[in-house]
């Protein structure tokens, strides 16, 4: 028999409920969703995802999470609507309190259960017992980054695929990046002076005491991004100064994941993603992704960097916060970055459980992203 309708328990891990729901072999035609005081934002959000997908919708209200009595008696009375027991629970849920209550009045009734696996992406059946299913992978970013809390998604078009001269500018500087690395990071700060409606700003030093800059910006102007007159350096156009001021790495970085989407089975990726958030009681918060995917229906964050900070474990710092906001307990974030990390930030990367891709790694980015992928935790 067809399960027409699911029980889910809503809580700040959201994606557990999501994915039954995309895939056809366990999508319902009605969700019920049992919802906590604190936890009606996140149904919000998921009403927001199934209603367009011809899903209908409905809210049961409990009062206190903690009241197991309460709690069992209003999915006894959710049963009571579904005599013929076409209704099954998704266990993965709510509090602990609210699972346990859910799973025994579903068991007493002899109705349908199971379980998603936060890290397998597999439905497990507890009841009656039956073989697990894999998961479909249909989630998408704008679903995933909305599920987390995010009022708005801007998300560009899919970009274009890279020039040729310009893949063949990347790996240049990928080629002699030992060599390039201080003076790239000069050329990203002229680049950033830039940003003034000329798109111009002044070289100090000339091509005698800074033959490498001087190197980097002939370079560029030979592929087109820039033209240096005497000491001037006026870029082309903002798209040009974005790319020197660093943007080349986030390019570089989304144009092998873009690569790497059919054969690592990626469902979803973007750049340059933007999301605005307004959290209840305070002040509207916009936070940006250089390059997100969704892998195995789990969110990678990908952050790109060209230029030197004061404090690496401030990035860190800044990328694991990211991850926990909006990727939840089975998010995961890699750094790609154009310089190498102190031995303490590394360790610190480690801690934080945040892959690195630094300096002359970037020459193998595409492997190192094939085994991030592939890899489970």
């Amino acid at each position: 028999m067809t399960i027409t309708t699911h029980l889910i328990l809503v809580s700040a891990q959201p994606i557990p409920n999501i994915t039954p729901m995309l895939d056809e072999a366990t999508r319902p035609q009605k969700i019920l969703m049992l919802v906590s005081s604190d936890m009606r934002e996140r149904a919000k959000a998921l009403e927001n995802i199934f209603k367009p997908r011809g899903i209908s919708v409905e809210q049961w209200p409990i009062a206190d999470a903690w009241d197991a009595e309460h709690i069992s008696d209003t999915v006894l009375d959710i049963l009571s609507h579904y005599p013929e027991g076409n209704i099954a629970l998704n266990a993965t849920g709510g509090t602990k309190l609210m699972s346990i209550a859910a799973y025994e009045a579903f068991r007493s009734e002899n109705a349908p259960i199971y379980y998603v696996h936060p890290e397998q992406d597999r439905l497990i059946w507890l009841s009656p017992k039956q073989p697990s299913h894999e998961l479909a992978d249909r989630l998408k970013l704008k679903d995933y980054l909305m599920a987390y809390g995010a009022d708005q998604v801007d998300i560009p078009p899919d970009a274009q695929s890279v020039p040729t001269s310009i893949q063949a500018l990347i790996q240049q500087l990928l080629a002699d990046i030992d060599r390039y690395a201080d003076e790239l990071a000069t050329l990203n700060y002229l680049a950033y002076q830039a940003d003034n409606p000329q798109l111009k700003t002044e070289i100090d030093q000339g091509p005698q005491s800074r033959p490498v800059l001087w190197e980097l910006l002939e370079l560029f102007e030979t592929h087109k991004m820039c033209t240096i007159n005497g000491h001037t350096l006026s870029f082309a156009d903002q798209p040009s100064r974005f790319f020197t001021n660093g943007g080349w790495l986030e390019m570089h970085t989304y144009n092998v994941c873009t690569k790497l989407k059919k054969s690592c089975h990626i469902q979803d990726v973007a750049s340059n993603i933007t999301i605005h958030r307004h959290p209840a009681g305070k002040t509207a918060v916009k936070n940006e992704i250089d390059v997100g995917l969704i892998h195995n229906n789990r969110l990678h964050l990908i952050e790109c960097k060209t230029k030197r900070f004061e404090k690496d474990a401030d990035v860190l710092y800044k990328l694991d916060s990211l991850r926990d906001l909006i990727g939840g307990l089975q998010g995961r974030a890699m750094l790609v970055s154009f310089n190498t990390l102190d031995k303490v930030s590394r360790a610190r990367a480690k801690e934080l459980n945040i892959d690195l891709c630094c300096k002359s790694d970037l020459k193998t980015l595409q492997p190192q992203l094939q085994e991030w992928l592939s890899a489970r935790r």
